[in-house]
């Protein structure tokens, strides 16, 4: 794509002298980045349009104390797929959900959900996920973004999950 003048077979040739010759990193068939790359933003430009999201995001937020090494992102599939060091782990949404860019920011070519975005998104596609630390989402932002699902079950999980929320607080 970035050179439409240049043959395929030549190109070919070409990213794989640049690979060779340590210039480039070869991660995996057709897969090519700069040493130092941002594994997010490959995420991101492996399905577009996708964001990261879920596990990664509610991790870094504080909500799951779990660690996963994968990379959770959102997308118009579900797979998971190898590349390089990485694992990248993609859930599938419906389109109009995953096209909808509330709660969804841009930060330095990564396309990743706030955690308030990722809490729904966990709530619609899991039937039961256990949540560590609801304290640190901002539950108005919550009940700004739970409407754009379209989902009765979906509104029903969040008021249980924030009932859990505040019987914490008073305790």
């Amino acid at each position: 794509m970035l050179f439409p003048d240049i043959p395929y077979d030549n190109l070919k040739k070409r990213m794989s002298y640049f690979a060779k010759s340590g210039s480039i990193r070869k991660l995996n068939r057709g897969v090519y980045a700069k040493d130092q790359f941002n594994a997010f933003e490959l995420a991101n430009k492996l399905y577009t349009p996708s964001y990261i999201s879920l596990e990664t995001v509610l991790q870094k937020a504080g909500v799951t104390f779990q660690y996963y090494e994968s990379i959770f992102a959102v997308s118009y599939l579900s797979r998971t797929v190898k590349v390089g060091d990485y694992t990248v782990v993609y859930r599938r949404m419906k389109k109009d959900i995953l096209l909808n860019k509330l709660g969804i920011e841009e930060q330095e070519n990564v396309v990743i959900a706030s955690p308030e975005r990722a809490f729904l998104d966990a709530v619609y596609l899991y039937k039961d996920y256990h949540f560590d630390n609801l304290s640190s989402l901002n539950w108005d932002k919550v009940t700004e973004l739970k409407n754009l699902y379209a989902s009765h079950v979906l509104l029903k999980r969040v008021e249980e999950y924030y009932q859990v929320y505040t019987d914490t607080l008073s305790v």
